[in-house]
């Protein structure tokens, strides 16, 4: 399937979830993260998930996170568009006073914060709506998250988290396309 087509069954697919099987299947999702063997990283970024999606809220994870490591920071996207009206995203530090407001796009990032270098994070907890078997994925066509894991470490953690199992093949991947190094689903762990 093509990326436009996984991405309009996708999006239906989670809007068809109710609450209590969003609950249950991050409750197991979270579960399978703590199998992963990996040293926790101290420093995170994850995302505010769409809610009007039911894209996957990676709150619990980070929470187990610093239950491990309590000297974790963590990162949240902010959308940057420059006067040509380009976007970039950059990874602000986070804490228990940030303000959040919900962007353009649909989804909460702060309002304010000091920018991180890409190349300090050790783990990307990315948003997604489906992926392959290769561990490629399927975002929300912007492109922002490929462009900012470029900048990364080759040895950042790149996570993904479905409520769905792999489709077979994503069949216009591109060469600016990154793919991920893990897929945790509710039944099992996708390594790439």
């Amino acid at each position: 399937m093509k990326k436009k087509d996984i991405r309009k069954v996708y999006k239906e697919k989670c809007l068809q979830l109710s609450l209590a099987q969003i609950e249950k299947m991050s409750d197991l999702m979270l579960i399978q993260f703590q199998k992963i063997v990996i040293d926790i990283p101290s420093l995170i970024m994850t995302y505010s998930p769409i809610k009007k999606w039911n894209e996957f809220d990676p709150q619990a994870i980070t929470d187990y996170c610093y239950f491990k490591n309590p000297e974790q920071q963590l990162f949240y996207p902010l959308m940057v568009e420059d006067d040509d009206h380009h976007c970039e995203m950059r990874a602000v530090i986070v804490d228990d006073n940030t303000f959040f407001e919900t962007n353009k796009y649909g989804f909460e990032e702060p309002v304010d914060g000091i920018d991180m270098i890409p190349t300090e994070i050790d783990t990307v907890i990315i948003p997604l709506l489906s992926f392959d078997k290769k561990g490629n994925r399927v975002g929300c066509e912007k492109g922002s998250y490929d462009n900012f894991l470029k900048r990364c470490r080759k040895d950042c953690i790149k996570i993904g988290f479905s409520y769905f199992d792999a489709v077979e093949k994503i069949e216009d991947v591109n060469q600016d396309d990154i793919k991920l190094d893990f897929c945790i689903t509710p039944e099992r762990i996708f390594s790439f």
